[in-house]
């Protein structure tokens, strides 16, 4: 019996064995004999999360064991078409879908690390939609968890920078360098931290030139003459800006380090027994007086006629 669509074909048709290799075809049959062939289907699904398709394949088979023999024991003309249907046409589930995990934020001490994690459904062989985390029914997977919770060992800290010393001039600064925790809460000896990763402590610096020497002078000394004119010194130093001696001012510009000076004589009144004059009579005790010079004591002395009352 043969069936084909559901459909029952009456008639039973007796087919030879196969003709021996003696070069007999196919078409050497009766016709009736090729007739017999049977249509089944035969599922092939091409997709099982959405809508595929299953093929019907036909083939030749012999009425006596329903054994399947070539295409050429059956009549041609007598094959049925090989159809296809729709299948899983329902929708299909949503699904997680789940990203790898990025590199995590810390090497140790503890850090995070996230991935992608979407709720997607399939619409087609490569088409796909994105819903919200509710479409999804089962447990939502955790986009975020904590990594490299291990200790991180010691590590050097280095604190500011001191100001340049000196303050003209090539120079350096220089800092503190500690070996301390991860959390800095620890500060361990040297040794526990490498060597070879230890920031400098010193650096070269500058802030500019520094300015030129200069002359520095001292304050002036005592009259050398208790009355009258005399002399008084002072020091006068070539000094760097850090006030260290040099030779490098300019002796141009170099300040005096003696002056002229004068200290005024006590005007005490001349003693009866002694008498008053101009000695020898000096001719220019008028110009001594003309031009002031009484107040000196040895123009008052010779002059003291002249300057008495001046």
């Amino acid at each position: 019996m043969c069936v084909f669509h559901g459909c029952l074909f009456p008639t039973i048709y007796s087919i030879p064995n196969p003709p021996p290799s003696s070069g007999h075809q196919c078409n050497s049959l009766p016709l009736a004999g090729r007739a017999g062939q049977l249509a089944s289907f035969k599922a092939n699904t091409l997709a099982a999360a959405w809508t595929g398709v299953q093929r019907q394949e036909v083939v030749c088979k012999r009425l006596d064991d329903n054994s399947i023999v070539q295409n050429n024991y059956c009549d041609p003309d007598s094959k049925p078409p090989e159809n296809q249907r729709a299948c899983n046409t329902e929708p299909c589930p949503p699904e997680w879908f789940i990203g790898d995990w990025l590199e995590c934020s810390k090497t140790c001490d503890g850090g995070m690390r996230t991935r992608a994690v979407l709720c997607i459904r399939k619409i087609g062989p490569s088409e796909e939609e994105t819903l919200d985390y509710s479409g999804c029914l089962t447990h939502r997977p955790v986009e975020k968890e904590s990594c490299n919770n291990q200790s991180c060992p010691p590590q050097w800290v280095a604190l500011d920078w001191s100001e340049c010393t000196p303050k003209c001039g090539p120079g350096f600064k220089h800092r503190i360098v500690l070996c301390k925790s991860s959390d800095l809460s620890k500060t361990f000896s040297a040794a526990q931290c490498p060597e070879e990763g230890k920031p400098p402590v010193r650096i070269r610096c500058s802030l500019g030139r520094c300015p030129p020497p200069r002359w520095v002078t001292g304050d002036w000394g005592q009259c050398s003459a208790q009355c009258g004119l005399g002399q008084q010194m002072r020091t006068v130093q070539c000094l760097t800006y850090t006030g260290q001696a040099s030779s490098d001012c300019p002796e141009t510009v170099r300040p005096p380090s003696m002056q002229q000076c004068e200290s005024k004589c006590d005007s005490n009144p001349i003693s009866n027994t002694e008498e008053c004059k101009d000695v020898n009579k000096v001719a220019y005790c008028p110009l001594v007086l003309k031009f002031k010079f009484c107040s000196r004591a040895y123009f008052r002395q010779m002059c003291c006629k002249t300057c008495q009352g001046h």
